[in-house]
């Protein structure tokens, strides 16, 4: 189902590339398998792609899309998809990713991954959608499940199930993020475990790891997937069961706010290597 199994294989443990970090990890090369980075950071091929590409000569690099919206009505921006193109033509990444949302109307680019209602109209759509991006790409995506913070009264389709239904319309993968499972169970009353079951285990080509800010809104305590904190123990302990069920298949540690040192993501990246170590 996805592209280059071997450089696949070699992958386990990633992190997130940011920018404070370029000039360490090029300096120090730590016991780090992948990095990922988000796509639309580098399709100017500025001089952030330029470092990019010195950086990939130690490191196998993923691409993580936030711009595709493969939730939109109107179908994807071809401009976006022909970018997007070139960044994987010329980076030439082990893995593709976007995420099972929306954020583009009427040509304009809101800055959020918006939620949609599980319906059979919605999945129509996104299996459009994500059929036109892979012909476009040349190659497999891999879509990821959403943090949601409500449920829509017209959603019929639990997640995974319609999850699972683009798999086997479109053929495409599953980024799996377990801190988004964790955010869901305590905002939604979502079955972590349930939803791990449910999805299809082969389509599985990545998994997110991350930590997450508690927003205390009327009385009632919100989870909101920041990536902002270090990964709490229930996560770990989901990331075990997901390992569990799907294998070993590549994982990465997310943080984008309150960005610490570079050794404490490796550190984190340590923990989640150990945890690998015992699905494979």
């Amino acid at each position: 189902m996805f592209d280059d199994r071997t450089r696949r294989a070699e992958a386990q443990i990633g992190i997130g590339l940011r920018a404070p970090h370029v000039d360490e990890l090029s300096a120090t090369r730590p016991a780090l398998d992948f990095l990922e980075v988000h796509a639309e950071n580098y399709m100017d091929f500025g001089p952030a792609f330029t470092r990019l590409m010195y950086i990939r000569r130690d490191f196998m690099l993923s691409l993580h899309g936030v711009g595709l919206s493969l939730g939109s009505a109107e179908g994807l921006d071809r401009d976006h998809l022909g970018r997007f193109r070139d960044l994987i033509d010329r980076v030439q990444p082990f893995l593709v990713s976007e995420h099972l949302s929306w954020s583009v109307v009427d040509g304009a680019y809101l800055n959020d991954l918006l939620p949609l209602p599980y319906t059979e109209e919605s999945l129509a759509i996104v299996t459009r959608n994500v059929a036109a991006a892979q012909d476009g790409l040349g190659r497999s995506l891999l879509v990821e499940n959403p943090s949601r913070y409500l449920r829509f009264r017209d959603s019929r389709i639990p997640e995974a199930e319609f999850l699972a239904e683009l798999v086997r319309r479109t053929g495409c993968g599953i980024l799996c993020d377990v801190n988004n499972l964790y955010v869901n169970a305590h905002n939604v009353g979502e079955d972590p475990i349930l939803y791990l079951e449910t999805l299809p285990a082969d389509a599985i080509g990545e998994i997110h790891l991350a930590g997450h800010a508690r927003c205390d809104i009327d009385e009632r305590t919100l989870l909101i997937d920041d990536h902002g904190a270090a990964i709490c123990d229930e996560v770990w302990t989901l990331f075990g069961a997901a390992l569990n069920r799907f294998g070993a298949v590549p994982s990465l540690i997310e943080r984008d706010k309150n960005l610490p040192a570079l050794a404490d993501l490796v550190a984190e990246a340590s923990i989640a290597r150990s945890i690998h170590v015992l699905a494979a």
